[in-house]
Order: structure tokens, then C-alpha cells, then sequence
């Protein structure tokens, strides 16, 4: 543990593998491309806030900093759907107190997590740029962005948490070390900021995650601390009848806000400003293998396994591979051990959960709309009622219970959707549905998960 490690990354993971590392007693040197975000504005319209969730929890517990983090969290326990003519019904996330997100700005997030790095002896190297990376010579280039100088560091062991682009990665690739692939999803975003009311509070009620889904495409809101909400709008990137591509000017944006939106239109003072000026974001899956070169490198986070937002784990996802590796640190006995174990560990459960992003996107702009979707939630909340130790809902699995990995919610998830979707065929109120014939069919089918399920 006395050679020092090279972190590329300081969003958000790269602080949080630093301090868990330094935990350690480890020697860190963290190396970020961007200006310190504790004393630069994030860019508007790049996703502001973020959801924050059990798995991600964990992490940050143990790393100490949940009582440090609290302050800045907001929580939403369900959805708040809007339909066309201006009518809202929530949706409960779970049953049980703990059943919930937190909504928590990126940068105060950052802030939180560079302070306790720091604090903990890692080093911080702003707007220093990773280059390239030379296997054979065991070399990794780094520029200096303010200086316009570069210079080599030993390359391992470095851990890459330099998000979806990672550089780290694209030289794996180039030393043909590694095989990946971007599958872009022909959807894109825009963040608008609703902004607070004049008496400072929140123009939207609070307690939720707004969402107004209109089938092919869908806005959402997120509270920030401060009365502000940011808002994002999801559409593909081309087509007819609409589409960024559709929708190039702001006029023609108003003029779907006024249509499909129209309940947020009026919190939107300033629309045309906002729109033409916060750029189109792109979102996309990264499939990377593998994972590390040898004991030398190791990609971790979005840089491995980045996924679409809709599902609100990436960064939780990325928090559990800290999580991982830190547990390794402490059962492995050499770097190359743990890289590879890393790689094993994770690669099931990190396909689970890219698949499951993707499909919840369906369900939140067009799913959700559905009066059998209201029955098949209501009814699995009842059935997780009767039988908790079998019955879990999907969502819940992923959300609310770190302690189960992504790929077994994923294939229960399926058990289940099946078992519901047979129970409900035909019906249109929970009393239809024949209750002791589908707890046998869950009592057949679904073994008694043993982990115990833990309260956040």
C-alpha cells in the first residue's frame, strides 16, 4: 500500500475512490482536467442535480460522509405524474420510511467529497489532462493545462474515473488492450431551470420527482436546495412530429411547451433565453472490456460501464464500485488481483443495470401512463406486503436495497413482471385478482431472499 496511486477523475467518483483509498493509508495523486469546481460554476444546462439512492448511501457511509452530505439533500419519495389537462397523481417509490431518493446538487456533492479527499491527504491536480497512455513503457502523459507543459508519470497503479470519455480508456483501446463500444441512444436532453417563487420557495410541490410523460418523449423535474427545480426535457434527436431537430428555434419549442407543457411554461419566465442557450446533451451506454491492464490500470465508474440517466444509478452504480474495490483492497493481496477481481465482480451487474436504465426510460415517459401499470404497482406493493421476504418490486430492488446485486433485481424482475402481468389480464381493480393463486405461483417461483433489508 506504500506506492502511490494515480486517480484520473474528479467528479464526483474519482474524490470518493481517493478518500476510501486514503482511508487506507494509501498515497493518492487525483489528476482533473476541469478548474477546481469548488471555486468554478458548473455549466448550465449539464446536468445540475442528481439522484441519490441506497447503493450510493452505502458508499458515502463508508467513507463517513453521510452526516455530511445530509444537508444537502432534498427527498422525493415518488413520482408526481402530470398529465395533459393539468392533473398530478403521485406515485409512492415503496412502502416503508426509508423507501426513498435524494435529490443532491452535483457541485455541493463535489464540494463535499473534494473537502474530505483533501482533508484526507489525496492531492489534487486541477486542470491537469491525461494525454495518453504508453503500455509498453509503463508511462502515462499528463498535461498541464494552465502551464501548457507535459510530463510523464509511472503508469500504475491508475485508476481511470474520467467519466464516459475516459482517456484512459480510448488508450486501452488504441494499445488494443482492451475492446469498446458507445451505443448512442437517439434520444437527447435539455435542462431548463424552473426558479423560485417569490417567496423563495419551491414553484412545485415538493417530496417527488415531477414527471409529465407524453409517450414518445417527456420533461421531469428534480428540486435543488435554494426553491429552484431544474428541469429536463427528453425528445430524439430527430424526426417528426417533434424533435430537437423539429424544434430549433424557441418559438417552435414554446409552441410544444404551450401544447404538451403548459402547466410549466408558466414557471418558465424566461423559456426562449433558457432554451437557446443551454446546449442539447447526448446520452449514451459504454460496453468496455476489459476493465484493467495487468496491475497497472483500471477503469472504474462511467469510464467502464457508463449507462443513460433513467434510472437514477449511475452515479449510485459508480459509488458501489468504490464500494467494491475498497472491500478488495482489504481481501486481495496485489494490485493485478484486484483489478481482476474488480472486473468479475462487477460486469454482471453493471449490464444488468444498463439494460434496466434503458427500459425504465419507456416506463417513465409512456408506461406510467397506463391504467394496468397503476394496477401492476399497486398490487406488487401488496404482495410485497404479504410476502416480503419474497416479493420485492424491481424498482425497489434497485433503489432500496444495496445489498442485493443489480443482476439478481433484474432477473426476479422479470419473474415478477410476468407473474403480475398473468394476475391482472383482464382486470381493472385490485379486487379482481385472484390473490391465493398468485402467491402460490410467488411462492413457487421466487426463493426468500436471506440478505436483510436494510434501512437507509
Amino acid at each position: 500500500m506504500n506506492e502511490p496511486v494515480v486517480i484520473l477523475g474528479g467528479g464526483c467518483t474519482g474524490p470518493l475512490l481517493g478518500l476510501l483509498l486514503a482511508r487506507r493509508g494509501q498515497r493518492v495523486d487525483l489528476y482533473e482536467r476541469r478548474a477546481d469546481a469548488r471555486r468554478v460554476a458548473l455549466p448550465a444546462g449539464r446536468s445540475i442535480n442528481l439522484a441519490l439512492a441506497a447503493r450510493g448511501l452505502a458508499a458515502l457511509e463508508r467513507a463517513g460522509l453521510v452526516e455530511a452530505v445530509r444537508p444537502l439533500l432534498l427527498p422525493m419519495r415518488g413520482r408526481m405524474v402530470h398529465d395533459l389537462g393539468g392533473e398530478a397523481r403521485f406515485l409512492p417509490y415503496g412502502q416503508r420510511r426509508h423507501e426513498l431518493l435524494y435529490a443532491v446538487a452535483r457541485a455541493d456533492l463535489n464540494r463535499v467529497l473534494v473537502d474530505a479527499a483533501e482533508a484526507a491527504g489525496v492531492r489534487f491536480h486541477f486542470e491537469h489532462a491525461c494525454r495518453d497512455a504508453d503500455f509498453a513503457r509503463g508511462q502515462v502523459e499528463i498535461e498541464d493545462l494552465a502551464a501548457g507543459l507535459r510530463f510523464e508519470l509511472p503508469l500504475g497503479p491508475l485508476l481511470a474515473a474520467d467519466g464516459s470519455g475516459s482517456a484512459l480508456r480510448h488508450a486501452m483501446v488504441a494499445a488494443g488492450l482492451a475492446q469498446a463500444r458507445e451505443e448512442t441512444l437517439a434520444h437527447r436532453y435539455k435542462e431548463l431551470t424552473i426558479p423560485a417563487g417569490r417567496d423563495g420557495r419551491h414553484a412545485l410541490a415538493l417530496g417527488a420527482l415531477h414527471i409529465w410523460p407524453r409517450g414518445g418523449y417527456m420533461l421531469i423535474a428534480l428540486p435543488n436546495v435554494g426553491g429552484t427545480f431544474t428541469a429536463t426535457l427528453f425528445l430524439p434527436a430527430e424526426g417528426e412530429p417533434v424533435s430537437f431537430a423539429s424544434l430549433a428555434s424557441p418559438a417552435a419549442a414554446r409552441a410544444l411547451f404551450e401544447r404538451d407543457f403548459a402547466d410549466v411554461l408558466a414557471l418558465l419566465p424566461d423559456f426562449e433565453a433558457q432554451y437557446a442557450a443551454n446546449p442539447v446533451g447526448r446520452m449514451s451506454t459504454i460496453y468496455a472490456a476489459p476493465w484493467h491492464s495487468g496491475g497497472r490500470a483500471l477503469l472504474i465508474g462511467d469510464a467502464a460501464h457508463a449507462i443513460v440517466p433513467f434510472h437514477g444509478q449511475g452515479m449510485n452504480c459508480a459509488f458501489e464500485d468504490c464500494r467494491v474495490l475498497d472491500d478488495l483492497l482489504g481481501s486481495a493481496p496485489d494490485w493485478p488481483t484486484r483489478f481482476a477481481r474488480f472486473d468479475a465482480l462487477r460486469r454482471e451487474d453493471t449490464a444488468a443495470i444498463a439494460r434496466m436504465a434503458i427500459e425504465n426510460y419507456t416506463e417513465m415517459r409512456d408506461t406510467v401512463r397506463d391504467p394496468a401499470f397503476a394496477l401492476q404497482k399497486q398490487l406488487s406493493l401488496e404482495l410485497e406486503r404479504r410476502n416480503p421476504e419474497r416479493f420485492i418490486p424491481r424498482y425497489s430492488m434497485v433503489m432500496f436495497h444495496s445489498e442485493i446485486p443489480y443482476a439478481e433485481a433484474e432477473r426476479r424482475g422479470a419473474i415478477q413482471a410476468e407473474l403480475l402481468a398473468a394476475a391482472t389480464r383482464g382486470c381493472t381493480r385490485l379486487g379482481e385478482v385472484d390473490l391465493p393463486r398468485l402467491e402460490a405461483a410467488v411462492a413457487e417461483r421466487l426463493a426468500p431472499i436471506s440478505a436483510p433489508v436494510a434501512a437507509a
